[in-house]
């Protein structure tokens, strides 16, 4: 008993209290070295706060500066607000194209805003060019024009199947445009070469009828800021043009005063697509209908790859269960204020006799003529147009159309 007392004391006083002091010791030195960890750690954190922070205010610093860059390089130049907005810089005749729904479908159309005179050479005012679905695709410092390649399509829902059409055949790119300032989706590209480029053809219809071997001038060439317009649902650009060449053929020196120097204007038409809810309707050759045909690689085997469809107004009854109803919306025509009397009248009335065919099939005042409103551009693809054409020799009228090649 004595001994295991005597054992007692000996592990309290030689044992129990050094261990005590040496874990009293341990538990210090882990506080402290707890204290110093959570400081370190506070530190660290707080490190990576600041940088952190750093990061955020340079990006919202760097928004800031593109915010300022992109206000500062517009604010000294004409906005024209609408479907495109677009600056024109009076001193340099330049057009800044501001772009801001990528990838979104719009029809690109081209016109001969003034012609040559010639019914032999083809080239008359109001001529329509073929229209184009284009969209703008972003790549790297540049935006795309890509058009895609409708003639071969696959009428499915299932996306793979739609794209392995769309990657069998050759899409076109018709531009490239350098990225001059970009500001939160918004990117400005200096478009003036893109408008004064020859989109009509104008030196091949002119050399493949032997007329000569022209060329664009540019130093006689510039935008023609009068007709350069935008509104909802369509952009406006045009251009002055001057073909430099030596004249080879009697055509297209009678018609200009100096056969060396051809100078007309070509127009460009940036248009919003319409909703996906006409129908299109089939085509029938009985019918006298000029068709739009695609390939349609989605169709079952028994049925005809090539599809058909009818250009046409899009007319819609306001009570499909009338006999005879007037329309949603009536197909307006007007009349280009050039055309002198008697023959303005006869044109009028003319024209009005549509309505009888409309009333055949089913409408009631679906079919109006008037006269082009005086402060309207004939250029400007809103109006349905008749316009008065003059040539230095007869030849037939033709008509045009814009159409939406997707549906017709």
């Amino acid at each position: 008993m004595a001994k295991q007392i005597l054992l007692s004391h000996f592990f309290i006083y030689n044992v129990y209290f050094p261990l005590k002091i040496y874990s009293i010791r341990l538990y210090n030195f882990a506080c402290t070295f707890t204290i110093l960890f959570v400081c370190l750690r506070m530190i660290r954190l707080n490190q990576l706060f600041l940088v952190f922070g750093s990061v955020l205010f340079s990006l919202t610093s760097l928004q800031a500066q593109k915010t300022a860059q992109y206000s500062s390089f517009v604010k000294t130049m004409n906005a024209n607000k609408g479907f495109f907005t677009f600056y024109y810089d009076e001193k340099s005749g330049e057009i800044y194209l501001e772009v801001k729904d990528l990838e979104t479908e719009f029809l690109y159309v081209n016109s001969l805003a003034t012609g040559v005179g010639s019914n032999d050479i083809g080239l008359d005012r109001g001529q329509l060019g073929t229209e184009k679905i284009v969209k703008f695709v972003k790549a790297g410092p540049k935006l795309l024009l890509v058009q895609p390649n409708l003639n071969y399509r696959a009428g499915s829902d299932n996306e793979l199947e739609r794209e392995s059409v769309e990657q069998a055949f050759a899409q076109s790119i018709l531009w490239g445009f350098k990225i001059l300032q970009s500001e939160k989706g918004k990117y400005i590209v200096n478009a003036t070469d893109f408008f004064m480029q020859d989109a009509h053809n104008v030196r091949g219809r002119l050399k493949r009828n032997k007329q000569g071997n022209y060329k664009i001038d540019k130093s006689r060439s510039a935008i023609y800021s009068k007709r350069t317009k935008s509104f909802p649902e369509n952009t406006e650009f045009e251009a002055t043009l001057t073909f430099v060449g030596k004249a080879e053929g009697y055509n297209i020196r009678s018609v200009t005063p100096t056969s060396s120097a051809v100078t007309i204007r070509q127009h460009h038409s940036f248009i919003q697509l319409p909703d996906n809810n006409y129908k299109p309707r089939i085509f029938d050759p009985r019918a006298g209908y000029f068709p739009l045909s695609y390939q349609d690689y989605a169709t079952p085997i028994d049925e005809p790859l090539v599809k058909r469809f009818i250009y046409r107004h899009r007319l819609e009854k306001k009570d499909p269960n009338l006999t005879i109803s007037e329309p949603v919306k009536p197909i307006v025509y007007y009349l280009d204020r050039g055309a002198p009397e008697p023959i303005r009248s006869a044109l009028m009335d003319g024209a009005r006799w549509w309505n009888q065919a409309f009333e055949a099939a089913g409408y009631k005042n679906a079919f109006t003529v008037k006269l082009l409103p005086k402060d309207a551009d004939p250029m400007d693809v809103r109006y349905n147009l008749i316009q008065w054409v003059h040539r230095s020799t007869r030849g037939w009228s033709y008509g045009g159309s814009i159409s939406d090649p997707r549906t017709g």
